[in-house]
């Protein structure tokens, strides 16, 4: 109502027939100015390249799983900016997740890297965070 049109709602229940038609309208200079999609709305070669902003609500335990749906915005073609929002309620389950999320990338910073010896090449404190941090994913 506040929009005076319908907004769509992209999820992994629809089929590729209404998944294209419904991204095709957002895409179009005359569709609704706002898509909700479902991180399960996935499929082969999603493009949502007139969003300019990505808004995360209930957020996912896997941080590879938000940043595929946040990079459905930031394909070839975008020609705008793009602004990512995260709601986190504060003292609930949401913020645990948060926190889980933020300790599962620098465990990733720290252990994806080019090459074969990136370990030896680690300063000892940067070892020993590692490790801390691995002991910390393992145990939640």
């Amino acid at each position: 109502e506040q929009f005076g049109t319908e907004i769509p709602l992209l999820h992994g229940g629809l089929g590729r027939t209404e998944r294209d038609r419904m991204v095709a309208g957002f895409q179009s200079d005359d569709g609704p100015p706002v898509m909700l999609a479902t991180l399960k709305a996935g499929g082969t070669g999603l493009n949502l390249t007139a969003a300019n902003h990505v808004i995360h609500v209930d957020r996912w335990w896997n941080p590879a799983v938000e940043d595929q749906a946040t990079d459905r915005a930031y394909r070839i073609g975008q020609n705008q900016k793009v602004s990512v929002h995260r709601f986190v309620c504060v003292g609930t389950i949401e913020e645990r997740i948060d926190d889980m999320i933020a300790k599962k990338r620098e465990l990733s910073r720290l252990t994806v890297a080019a090459g074969e010896n990136w370990v030896s090449d680690l300063a000892d404190d940067e070892l020993f965070e590692l490790f801390r941090l691995r002991e910390e994913a393992v145990s939640e």
